[in-house]
């Protein structure tokens, strides 16, 4: 891999058409304050990818009432990428790198396949800004975070950057009190309208295009 991708490095702000044909950019998806759990897969023959997918979907509820925003990007085509996601049931983005941008940037080729020429699978925890808090090597199946171990690295992730995590801090309550918000999700940064939209995948409403 690519020595820049490292943890507490700044993943590369990718931008990639989405099952919709939409260029996204993976910053826009991300947002200013919530985390980001980027997928890279090999595509739709890989049993691999899609048992993690499913593990993923099945686990979605949870990621958007945790602010975690999931993301997939595959080296399929369009009408491939559209088939794998409506089998999945999955209600998050998928996009497509039909000319391998992401695996030649971050140096991923899976050399073993020369059929394919897939990216290695790799799955990565990114903090507000696209920091790199997290790397999992997905060649290997086992490689890959179960839900259990997203969960904790979730909560640490998140534990990082939410000040007001534990709201019996005496401070905290003095913030509050005086009407200082910044220090408090989401208040402090976004309206809950703005919240609900995203909550609610409406990814145009929410995320700027190329």
């Amino acid at each position: 891999m690519n020595p820049d991708v490292a943890v507490g490095r700044t993943f590369p702000d990718f931008v990639l058409p989405d099952h919709t044909r939409t260029p996204r950019r993976l910053s826009d998806l991300q947002g200013t304050a919530d985390l980001m759990l980027l997928v890279l897969i090999r595509g739709f023959f890989c049993p691999k990818d899609r048992e993690q997918l499913k593990a993923l979907t099945a686990f979605h509820p949870q990621l958007v009432v945790g602010s975690c925003h999931p993301v997939v990007i595959t080296i399929d085509d369009w009408h491939t990428t559209n088939n794998l996601r409506q089998q999945l049931g999955a209600h998050y983005p998928f996009l497509y790198d039909e000319k391998h941008q992401v695996r030649d940037a971050l140096d991923i080729l899976e050399y073993t396949d020369p059929t394919h020429q897939p990216m290695i699978p790799h799955t990565f925890l990114l903090a507000p800004g696209m920091e790199i808090r997290r790397i999992w090597n997905g060649y290997y199946y086992w490689g890959r975070p179960s839900t259990a171990e997203l969960h904790q690295a979730l909560r640490e992730a998140t534990q990082a950057i939410r000040r007001d995590w534990d709201l019996s801090d005496p401070e905290l309550k003095r913030q509050w009190d005086a009407g200082d918000k910044s220090n408090f999700y989401p208040y402090g940064v976004k309206s809950m309208e703005q919240t609900l939209v995203e909550m609610a995948g409406a990814v145009d409403q929410y995320a700027g295009s190329a």
